[in-house]
């Protein structure tokens, strides 16, 4: 079911604080500060996204949280109402959320079986820094630097095969159903699905120096402090490098598709990529590989990447319906500033004019052509996971893809004036006047209905 709502949210403001790989499978999750004549939320400076699947939570700035969306997904938070106070920060697992407290405490609530339920090891959530998440886990890094962890077992909830292991941790990245922590010497800990990368134990004497990780949906691949690269999980998700393996050095960035398995790509010093991976998710580029030089950045849709050129042109690989063959709008892609991509297989493009064009699967935003008049002076573009939807220079909002995904509107159009910021979840958008009110569209099961917590 779509709806929409508008919420009388005074000075509300919305950002992403995830890296820009991010897989838009997505529960937001907000601060901003509190009236506390009028209860209405406040503008502050700082945001935090969670990944999850469909729920919002806001901060306010008494620190305590609203939440609204798929209650199975943490969008009722009544139970723990009287917990959330003096709240930090938030993240959010697909189907729960975890928050912080101003006394390094935690409060969870959601999916209990999911991360929604932490009274297992609630006497060990004390001074707690950062909270990362799996689909189905939590993994709390605490101020000693060792490790709590919760949710399925499966999805690496249970750390307890490696609790000795787990200190002086700097930070963790998480995939399906894997954890995986770089520790102050170098050095990496795994836990959660073998499967899916929770097992290294094959890479380990490789696993030195390690400076960042990415994850795809189950696999991890490793920058070393050399610019090389070691991957490990499911070889269906890009976890076997070996037959790039010569070839990846002096290694900048990586990138990977998420669609359930996933691929990767690498941008080298010199601008050149490598990949791989299940060439059906974008893991096999030798067919452009000619091209991609100069690159400065990749976007990827959950089965193909768009790499952005020096020069501003755009060259695709991957499943062609899924954006992977941009030949049809070749021409057109030029002066390229940024690209966004929905997770079921569309690319967006704002050119340096702020027009915009698109690709891939038409049903999921590859096809803009009914609202392309409007697209004129385009601001930012945000994607649900199967929409877009963008601002434009005069604060007006167009969209477009799958109207269950939040394409569609039309609805709330007249309110959809001045807005600031947008942000989505997994297929619903909240947009962010300059008023501080806030309107939702998409669907209610993804927070496209914020009227229940309407002052």
């Amino acid at each position: 079911m779509e709806t929409s709502a508008e919420a009388d949210f005074e000075d509300f403001d919305i950002s992403a604080s995830l890296p820009a790989k991010v897989d838009k499978n997505v529960t937001a999750t907000v601060k901003a500060g509190l009236d506390e004549e009028v209860r209405m939320l406040k503008r502050r400076a700082e945001t935090e996204l969670g990944v999850g699947r469909g729920a919002f939570a806001a901060i306010l700035g008494d620190g305590s949280v609203v939440t609204w969306g798929d209650t199975g997904c943490g969008g009722d938070s009544s139970a723990v109402q009287d917990k959330l106070k003096n709240v930090q920060q938030i993240q959010a697992s697909r189907r729960a959320f975890a928050a912080i407290l101003g006394d390094g405490s935690v409060v969870t609530w959601g999916d209990a079986e999911r991360g929604g339920d932490s009274s297992a090891v609630q006497h060990q959530l004390k001074s707690v820094k950062h909270i990362q998440a799996s689909h189905h886990a939590f993994a709390a890094i605490l101020g000693n630097g060792s490790i709590v962890t919760w949710g399925h077992a499966v999805s690496g909830g249970d750390s307890s095969a490696v609790q000795d292991q787990l200190t002086n941790v700097q930070q963790i990245q998480g995939n399906i159903d894997g954890f995986a922590a770089i520790l102050g010497d170098g050095s990496v800990v795994t836990w959660g699905h073998a499967d899916y990368g929770g097992d290294s134990t094959a890479v380990k004497d490789q696993l030195k120096n390690v400076l960042q990780i990415q994850a795809s949906d189950g696999a991890f691949a490793a920058i070393l402090g050399d610019g090389s690269v070691v991957t490990w999980g499911g070889y269906w998700a890009g976890g076997d490098s070996s037959a790039e393996q010569g070839r990846l050095k002096n290694v900048q960035h990586i990138q990977a598709s998420r669609n359930g398995h996933g691929a990767f790509a690498a941008i080298l010093d010199v601008g050149s990529v490598e990949t791989w991976g299940p060439s059906g998710l974008g893991g096999d580029s030798s067919a452009v590989q000619n091209q991609l030089w100069n690159v400065q950045q990749i976007q990827a849709s959950g089965q193909a990447f768009a790499a952005i050129l020096g020069d501003g042109s755009v060259v695709t690989w991957g499943v062609a319906d899924a954006g992977g063959d941009s030949s049809a709008v070749q021409q057109q892609l030029k002066n390229v500033q940024q690209i966004q991509a929905t997770k079921s297989g569309a690319f967006a493009a704002i050119l340096g004019d702020g027009s915009v064009v698109t690709w891939g699967d038409a049903d999921w935003g590859g096809d803009s052509s009914a609202v392309q008049d409007k697209l004129t002076n385009v601001q930012q573009i945000q994607a649900s996971d199967g929409a877009f939807a963008a601002i434009l220079g005069d604060g007006s909002v167009a969209t477009w893809g799958a109207r269950g995904s939040g394409g569609d509107s039309s609805a709330v159009q007249d309110q959809l004036t001045n807005v600031q910021q947008i942000q989505a979840s997994r297929c619903a958008f909240a947009a962010i006047l300059g008023d501080g009110s806030v309107v939702t569209w998409g669907a209610r099961g993804s927070g496209g209905d914020c009227s229940a917590v309407q002052d």
